[in-house]
């Protein structure tokens, strides 16, 4: 639902799994994408309106230097590259939790030349709300439940609060942010544009699952960016 304005969004995390899909939504509704990845020389998409650029998350001078211009910047960073190697993805945030809120910090400080500039942070379903005052995070026996239910062994519970700690560094900011908690269970899908959103609490379908696919995340992402309804809040999807 373009609004009828040209923007510039840029997109990190551009060849992961909800990031490349985030790129192929906004530049099909006419926007003008650049789109950042750690080593962006390799990489050979060459799609009209589209810019590859490299970028360190972890370098607010890198990040201030390319948001002139920009009017959103949508992060979907992790360690390595999860649509490659989920394995190596998980390892590493396990190995470092605390590079989501390194992230956020720098993406944040980024922001201080540049405050017209709107953020939005991809980040976990752990920090969602079960019911009021009840996190998934906080909680190991859920934490290692929900963890079991996907196949990720516990100990990634310390990335669960890592994202949750980068929801922390983001609410203690008055930048324009925005925090993206996707359902708990996404994947590559299907693109049916027919969702619903949240806020803190998951959406859960009538099953009580909690599920989204990357396409619809994308869409519910770029329905944000073109028309900002969760500006310093959290919200969430599912079906």
């Amino acid at each position: 639902m373009n609004q009828g304005r040209t923007m510039h969004i840029g997109v990190i995390g551009a060849t992961g799994t909800i990031g490349s899909r985030v790129v192929t939504e906004a530049l099909g509704r006419g926007h003008r994408v650049t789109a950042f990845s750690r080593d962006a020389a390799a990489i050979t998409d060459r799609r009209e309106h589209l810019t590859w650029s490299s970028l360190d998350v972890l370098d607010p001078a890198g990040i201030a230097a390319v948001l002139p211009g920009m009017d959103v910047l949508i992060s979907g960073y992790q360690p390595g590259n999860a649509s490659k190697d989920f394995a190596d993805t998980v390892r590493r945030s396990i190995a470092d939790p605390t590079v989501y809120a390194a992230a956020a910090r720098a993406l944040l400080k980024a922001l201080e030349s540049h405050p017209r500039t709107r953020l939005i942070v991809i980040g976990g379903a752990g920090s969602l709300e079960l019911e009021p005052g009840v996190v998934r995070a906080d909680r190991d026996e859920l934490v290692h439940a929900s963890l079991d239910e996907l196949g990720l062994p516990r100990e990634y519970a310390a990335a669960v609060r890592g994202h949750r700690e980068a929801l922390d560094v983001l609410r203690a900011s008055n930048r324009l942010w925005t925090y993206f908690s996707p359902a708990e269970q996404i994947g590559p899908g299907e693109r049916t544009g027919r969702f619903r959103v949240g806020g803190d609490q998951p959406v859960l379908d009538a099953d009580g699952m909690s599920r989204i696919s990357a396409e619809d995340a994308a869409v519910a992402l770029v329905d944000e960016a073109e028309l900002p309804r969760f500006v310093q809040r959290r919200f969430t999807v599912g079906y």
